[in-house]
């Protein structure tokens, strides 16, 4: 997690000092050693004494409180050294020494508060990738017979999770995958994103219909949200070779297949869930091979300059290749890379391979269906 490697450059400890404290030291020290050296320069008169003061708080700025009061001590010797050098100590040279330790509390103070603040952030952010862990389970590498993988790509180094969600799972109906996005973000994304996959994991094992497990969200996102709140969904079934998808509101999924990339819209547009969605499904019939990604909309809205990430375009050299999840890994270096690691929003995805069923293993393909598949 980026949010903890820049979190531990911060954190004192009683070993080594870390990266942060070293840095500080570092450009502290430098700092004694220009004004040391100018002053030295200028004769037996100590007249940049002052500017010292200026070291700890550049230590503060980086290291911690402990480093913070050894670079405020070493100055403070070094001002104290300058003015019994001088032929007769001046008031104003006293009072400037007098300066720098003062300073050295200050800024030891304002490293302590800013040390304990970067800690609490790292433990926050540990306890949001528990929380990843609970909410967002890893997929694959297989489920079913299809091969899967699932990825989430935080928009921030300190977000380790969002309104983003997906679920693969093998049910009596044959493999089912869900991915979705909730409106907004924080804690209440959060909390809407855990009710949907609940409920998910709970009803795609209870019901053969994914138009009656699609009426089942939309109650228990109704019955937690306000009436501005929704979330937008695509819902996948794979069985016996043949894909249903139902889309609430959500991207279209793509289908990869022999070097082309073909967008699977749905027959008729549906609302999300929370508002009533009346979805017809899409009826695909799987060849060996085959590839479906499903993202949410962070993926669509990626840009640098204005020009969007061309998924569509680059899809198949990025995803065809390898097993699923080095497909995701080569999209999610290509995506970072064209926004300079710079996203505006969280992207989840989920990449799933077909790879044919033994001619005999006969599944049951669902009675609506069945006209679909063969027209």
């Amino acid at each position: 997690m980026l949010s903890l490697v820049r979190m531990h450059a911060f954190q004192s400890g009683r070993g080594p000092l870390s990266p942060g404290s070293r840095a500080g030291l570092g450009a502290a020290l430098v700092l004694l050693a220009i004004i040391s050296g100018v002053e030295l320069a200028d004769g037996r008169w100590a007249h940049y004494v002052a500017l010292m003061v200026a070291a700890p708080f550049l230590a503060a700025a980086l290291a911690s409180w402990r480093v913070v009061l050894g670079v405020g001590a070493a100055a403070t010797a070094i001002g104290s050294a300058f003015a019994l050098a001088e032929p007769r100590t001046s008031l104003v040279t006293a009072v400037n020494v007098a300066g720098i330790a003062l300073a050295t509390g200050i800024a030891a103070a304002v490293a302590a508060v800013r040390q304990r603040q970067a800690e609490q952030i790292a433990e926050l952010s540990k306890l949001a990738a528990v929380a990843q862990q609970a909410v967002l389970r890893p997929l694959g590498p297989q489920v079913g017979t299809l091969a899967v993988a699932g990825r989430y790509i935080s928009s921030t180094a300190t977000a380790e999770i969002g309104g983003d969600l997906y679920e693969a799972i093998d049910t009596p109906y044959g493999v089912r995958m869900i991915i979705g996005d909730v409106r907004g973000k924080g804690l209440d994304a959060v909390r809407l994103a855990s009710i949907v996959l609940g409920s998910y994991r709970h009803v795609a094992y209870e019901r053969a219909d994914l138009r009656a497990v699609v009426a089942d969200l939309d109650r228990a996102v109704a019955r937690n949200v306000g009436d501005e709140d929704f979330v937008t969904a695509a819902l996948v079934e794979e069985r016996g070779g043949t894909l249903t998808i139902v889309n609430c509101g959500h991207p279209s999924p793509l289908l990869l297949r022999r070097g082309a990339v073909i967008p699977l819209e749905p027959p008729a547009p549906a609302p999300p869930l929370g508002f009533m969605p009346v979805v017809r499904p899409r009826v695909e019939r799987l060849e060996p091979g085959d590839r479906l990604l499903l993202f949410t909309d962070g993926l669509g809205e990626a840009r640098r300059d204005g020009e969007f990430f061309p998924t569509a375009d680059r899809a198949w050299r990025l995803l065809g290749h390898g097993t699923v999840g080095d497909g995701l890994a080569s999209l999610e270096t290509a995506l970072v890379e064209w926004v300079h690691g710079r996203l505006d929003d969280d992207i989840a995805l989920v990449l799933m391979e077909y790879a044919g069923h033994s001619s005999a293993v006969t599944a049951p393909v669902p009675s609506w269906e069945v006209g679909a598949a063969e027209g």
